[in-house]
């Protein structure tokens, strides 16, 4: 199946066990939601459909169909599932929003002023970040993403407003 819009829903880890189950790290704010879009599929077209699924701490534990040996399993460590955009709920808070759309949006300062465009929203575990590619630089700029650093968002005009703190994080390339 091609993906019109794909949006990153999960990424598989590891393997769990020798039945074919994987750990699923997923990117959404209820994990168990994961189920209820039906296929999802990899950048390169497979689809994965979700036979049964659990929690086991920071994962979900998944059978997938056709998965059903450890090697098996351990060939998928790694691939990123997707869906389509269109499958996502619309009726969203007003001031609710998908990382997707954030994707591509011009930075600019207070003053208005151009700082770059998002590049991606990031967590490693303390919180999410979002990384800034700034214009006429090689470097992207790590910013926590608070209300403070990021007072504004407006996805008509594709534009968000970040208050750069005192100190950024540049990320290697």
């Amino acid at each position: 199946m091609q993906l019109n819009n794909p949006v990153l829903m999960a990424r598989i880890g590891g393997p769990h066990g020798i039945k074919g189950e994987v750990r699923v790290k997923p990117f959404g704010d209820d994990p168990l939601t994961l189920s209820e879009y039906g296929s999802l599929y990899s950048k390169d077209g497979r689809k994965f459909k979700i036979t049964r699924m659990r929690v086991s701490k920071s994962v979900l534990v998944v059978k997938f169909k056709g998965v059903n040996f450890r090697d098996e399993a351990e060939a998928l460590n790694g691939t990123d599932l997707y869906i389509d955009r269109s499958m996502l709920p619309n009726d969203i808070e007003d001031d609710e929003f998908y990382v997707t759309d954030l994707i591509d949006c011009r930075v600019v300062d207070p003053g208005g002023a151009d700082i770059g465009a998002v590049l991606d929203v990031v967590n490693f575990g303390a919180g999410d970040l979002i990384e800034i590619m700034p214009s006429g630089s090689g470097q992207s700029i790590l910013v926590e993403f608070t209300r403070n650093n990021v007072p504004s968002i407006d996805l008509d005009a594709k534009s968000i407003v970040v208050e750069l703190p005192d100190e950024v994080s540049e990320r290697d390339q």
